[in-house]
C-alpha cells in the first residue's frame, strides 16, 4: 500500500523526505504537458504499488529544436495544471543539478535520494529512441524500467533493439518486477492515448496561422440596392 505522500517540492535538499518510499521517474520536455502524461501517470501509481510519481521537466531536451521549446517557467506552470493529483509531483531537478542526460540526472539524483527506490517510466515510444540517448545502456543497468503501452509504437518498441537486447530480464508481472535485481523492465497495458505534444504543438501553430489570414471581405453591403 502506498504510503501517505507530503507536498514537499523534490529538490536537491529534500531527500530525508521521501526516504523509503518507491517513486517513478516521467523526465520529458512537457511541450506541453497533456492528459496523456497524467493517464500514465495514474496508471502507474495504481499497477506498480508507487508511492509518487515526479514528472522531471528537462530545461531541454538534447534530442528535440530549442526554438520549439516554450521556456522552463511555462512549462512548469502548464504542468501544474494538468498534474492535478496529490501524488504526482512537478520539479525542474535536471536544472537544479544542471543536468541535460538522463543517465547523469539519475546518477545524481541517487547521490541525493540514497534511500529512495526509483523506477523510471516512459512512453513505448521513447523505448524505441533510446538507443540514441547518452549512455542508455547505463540507464537500463542501473535503474528498473517500466514501459507503457502508446500507438501506434507499442509493437515496434517491444521487437526493437533495447527490447531484443534485455528481453531476458522483462518481468511479466508487477509483483516480480518489484522485486527483482538489476536490469529489470516491465510493459505495462493501458488504455490507448493519441495525445501528444506534438500534435498539441502543430494544433496551435495551425490556430496561429488561420488567425493570421485576412479575413474575406464581404462587398455585397456596398453595392446599391436591385429594384
Amino acid at each position: 500500500m502506498a504510503k501517505h505522500v507530503h507536498k514537499t517540492v523534490p529538490s536537491r535538499w529534500t531527500g530525508p523526505f521521501w526516504a523509503g518510499m518507491r517513486i517513478g521517474l516521467l523526465g520529458g520536455s512537457f511541450n506541453p504537458a497533456h492528459d496523456g502524461h497524467l493517464q500514465l501517470s495514474l496508471v502507474a501509481l495504481k499497477k506498480l504499488g508507487l508511492d509518487a510519481v515526479w514528472w522531471l521537466v528537462s530545461p531541454q531536451n538534447p534530442l528535440k529544436n530549442s526554438a520549439q521549446t516554450q521556456p522552463l517557467a511555462v512549462r512548469l506552470a502548464a504542468a501544474q495544471q494538468i498534474a492535478c493529483h496529490p501524488r504526482l509531483h512537478i520539479c525542474a531537478l535536471e536544472d537544479d543539478f544542471g543536468t541535460f542526460y538522463t543517465a547523469h540526472t539519475l546518477t545524481i539524483l541517487r547521490r541525493y535520494y540514497p534511500h529512495c527506490d526509483f523506477v523510471w517510466l516512459m512512453g513505448a515510444d521513447n523505448m524505441i529512441q533510446l538507443p540514441q540517448w547518452r549512455d542508455w545502456n547505463k540507464i537500463v543497468a542501473t535503474t528498473p524500467m517500466a514501459v507503457f503501452a502508446r500507438p501506434p509504437y507499442s509493437l515496434k518498441a517491444l521487437h526493437g533493439k533495447v527490447a531484443n537486447r534485455y528481453r531476458r530480464y522483462r518481468r511479466q508481472k508487477p509483483c516480480v518486477f518489484r522485486q527483482s535485481g538489476l536490469p529489470a523492465w516491465i510493459y505495462v497495458a493501458m488504455p490507448l492515448n493519441p495525445m501528444s505534444s506534438t500534435m498539441i504543438r502543430a494544433a496551435r501553430q495551425t490556430d496561429r496561422i488561420n488567425n493570421k489570414k485576412p479575413r474575406r471581405r464581404d462587398h455585397h453591403h456596398h453595392q446599391k440596392p436591385h429594384y
